[in-house]
Parts: C-alpha cells; sequence; structure tokens
C-alpha cells in the first residue's frame, strides 16, 4: 500500500533522478500512473511514484528503450513472473547491445583510417570529405 503523496513533482524529480519535464512525458504516455493531485492541481507523488520513476531511471540507464521499460514495469509489479521471461528480455538487451558495439567499433575503425588518410594542413583536399560525398 502506498502512503499518502506528499511530494510535488520537484522533489520527485529530485529523489527519482528524473526531470519533471520527463515525468509528465512519462505520464502522457501511460508509462507511469496520472498522480493524485491537489485541489489546485498539483501533482503529489508517494514513495512507490518515485520508485516506479527511479526504476525507470535506471532502465533508460542501462539502454533499454521505453517499451521494453514498460514491458519490464509490467513484470515487476507481477508477482507471479517467471525470473525466466526478465533473464530472457535481459540477454536480448545484451546482444542488441553488442550488436551495436560491434558497429560502432567498425564505424570508429573507418574513421580513424580516414582520420590518418587527411593531412589536417592548410591544403584543401581532404579524404575524409571524399568518402563522405562518394559513400
Amino acid at each position: 500500500m502506498q502512503s499518502t503523496p506528499k511530494l510535488n513533482i520537484g522533489d520527485a524529480a529530485r529523489a527519482s533522478g528524473v526531470t519533471a519535464k520527463m515525468i509528465r512525458h512519462y505520464e502522457s504516455i501511460g508509462l507511469v500512473k496520472a498522480p493524485h493531485r491537489t485541489g489546485a492541481g498539483y501533482r503529489l507523488y508517494g514513495e512507490q511514484d518515485v520508485r516506479v520513476l527511479q526504476f525507470i531511471h535506471r532502465g533508460r540507464a542501462l539502454g533499454f528503450s521505453l517499451d521494453q521499460i514498460r514491458d519490464l514495469l509490467a513484470l515487476w509489479e507481477d508477482k507471479r513472473r517467471a525470473s525466466a521471461d526478465v533473464r530472457a528480455m535481459a540477454l536480448a538487451h545484451i546482444a542488441e547491445l553488442d550488436r551495436k558495439i560491434a558497429e560502432m567499433a567498425a564505424m570508429r575503425r573507418t574513421l580513424e583510417s580516414l582520420a590518418a588518410s587527411c593531412h589536417g594542413d592548410d591544403r584543401s583536399d581532404c579524404p575524409i570529405l571524399d568518402d563522405l560525398a562518394t559513400h
């Protein structure tokens, strides 16, 4: 059971590491539940709301997409979940990270080669620009 909401959006942002703008965005896309509101319409957040925001913040820091985080949140909230489902998501994400790392390493090697072939002086000819223009 959640305690009585006490934190305004700024306090919830500070406590969770998520900006107020992103909290509103997550609410607008249904990633987080609409918070309680004061009579004047101000958002009020409780401890569980902050925990959810921290979960999202950590998920984003690990590179999960918002759709993946939505799925992970559903698993987190489902006490009957199988940890195998969570592990499968993590392993799939690791495979995607490995693919991206390999892609970026190839880009880096190409750029290193291009930079090494560029004289970097007052000459106007530049293999880097030539490569960009022809590929």
